[in-house]
């Protein structure tokens, strides 16, 4: 076994399991015990490695051999599997690529490389965990949200934990349109995200129990007072005016 092992370029444990799974049927025996390996033998543990080379598991070898029908069946299931590895490996590429286009750090979620600048670490953190809660639409939606509204930010992010009642409000009154727009953008954002699963849950539950870690007590007044704001047509100081 050893001297067909090493002549096929594999090894005896390689052999020994594709005789246990099928693959490559035994030979006989000689009178001293020893298995006697002829040309046959050498020339389908040489079809068995290339087969292994090109990606088919032991399984598929097995199957394939039925039949010239199965063989090609096999082979085009390969191909598949290989397009879609390949495909994912390019996405792979391009967001690498991004990554190193905006030199971002760890803490920029891939995809969103090209507002980073615009993103406080809460921000960031934000994003990361609404990677549980949305699907791949629903984060575009995030993206294109936090890039057409980063203006509106700069007194959000400013406001400190000691603000008063009215600078609170003055900033809820600036976030309020926002919101509106966003709403009329996105009307899944009216309502907060239902849960559909339990993993859904607990995600939803660990997106709001992470707002009063990562933004101070004014910053979620101020989220809270505009929510309800922007669900008003007309926002009352409009209105009075």
């Amino acid at each position: 076994m050893r001297q067909l092992a090493d002549l096929a370029g594999t090894t005896v444990k390689a052999i020994r399991h594709y005789h246990a799974t099928d693959v490559f049927e035994e030979p006989a025996r000689a009178a001293n015990g020893y298995k006697q390996y002829g040309t046959a033998h050498l020339v389908r543990l040489l079809q068995i490695k290339q087969l292994r080379e090109l990606g088919m598991s032991t399984a598929e070898i097995r199957s394939a051999g039925d039949s010239e029908d199965m063989f090609f069946d096999t082979v085009r299931a390969l191909d598949a599997r290989l397009a879609a590895s390949i495909e994912r490996e390019q996405k792979i590429r391009a967001d690498l690529a991004e990554l190193l286009a905006h030199r971002t750090g760890p803490d920029v979620l891939v995809g969103f490389e090209d507002i980073a600048d615009g993103l406080t670490g809460a921000d960031r953190a934000v994003i990361a965990i609404s990677t549980l809660v949305y699907d791949e639409q629903g984060m575009q939606h995030l993206h294109e949200m936090a890039e057409h509204h980063q203006d509106t930010d700069i007194a959000f992010n400013e406001l400190t934990a000691d603000a008063s009642a009215e600078a609170i409000h003055a900033v809820a009154l600036q976030l309020a349109p926002v919101l509106r727009r966003i709403h009329e953008s996105y009307p899944d954002t009216r309502t907060p995200p239902q849960p559909t699963t339990a993993r859904k849950r607990e995600a939803i539950h660990a997106l709001y129990q992470s707002l009063p870690d990562l933004y101070n007590s004014a910053q979620i007044a101020v989220l809270a007072q505009a929510y309800h704001l922007a669900q008003d047509s007309v926002p009352s100081d409009e209105a009075d005016a």
